[in-house]
C-alpha cells in the first residue's frame, strides 16, 4: 500500500446515507464498517459507521465516519486530512512534525482494528489523522 492523503468526513449519524450518495455520484467501491463490528454493544452507536471508504474509478478516495456521542458536529467544519499507509517511519515523521507545534487530540498508538492511529490539530487549526496500516 502506498501512502495516500485524502479527505475524511464526519457526520452526525448520516455517514452511511452520505457515502452511498457519493458512491452514486462518483461510482466506485464502498466499504462500510460499523462500531458494532469493532465490539461496541452500545445500542446508540453499534449500527453507526465507524469507518467508510469509497474508492472511485477516477482515483478519488473519500473516507468518513459517524461522530460518537459527545463529539459536536459543525457543518462545514466536519473534515480532516487523513494520511495512511504502511511506511511507518515516514508516517511517524509526519506525526512528529504536525504535533510539534500542534495539539494532539488522540495519541498515535495501536488501535482495536490493529493499526497505529492518532489525531492532531496543527498550529494552523487543521485537523489531521495519521494511520499506520499493519497488514492483517
Amino acid at each position: 500500500m502506498t501512502t495516500r492523503l485524502n479527505p475524511y468526513l464526519n457526520f452526525p449519524g448520516s455517514a452511511r446515507e452520505a457515502m452511498e450518495f457519493y458512491q452514486e455520484v462518483l461510482g466506485g467501491d464502498l466499504k462500510l464498517n460499523t462500531f458494532g463490528e469493532y465490539g461496541s454493544d452500545d445500542a446508540a452507536t453499534k449500527d453507526q459507521i465507524m469507518h467508510a471508504l469509497l474508492e472511485t474509478p477516477a482515483g478519488f478516495t473519500i473516507m468518513a465516519s459517524d461522530l460518537p456521542p459527545g463529539m459536536e458536529h459543525q457543518p462545514g467544519q466536519n473534515i480532516s486530512i487523513s494520511v495512511s499507509g504502511e511506511d511507518a517511519d515516514a508516517l511517524r515523521g509526519y506525526w512528529e512534525k504536525l504535533a510539534a507545534k500542534g495539539t494532539v487530540t488522540m495519541q498515535l498508538e495501536k488501535q482495536m482494528w490493529g493499526d497505529e492511529f492518532g489525531m492532531v490539530v496543527d498550529q494552523f487549526g487543521v485537523p489531521w489523522m495519521i494511520d499506520i496500516v499493519h497488514p492483517q
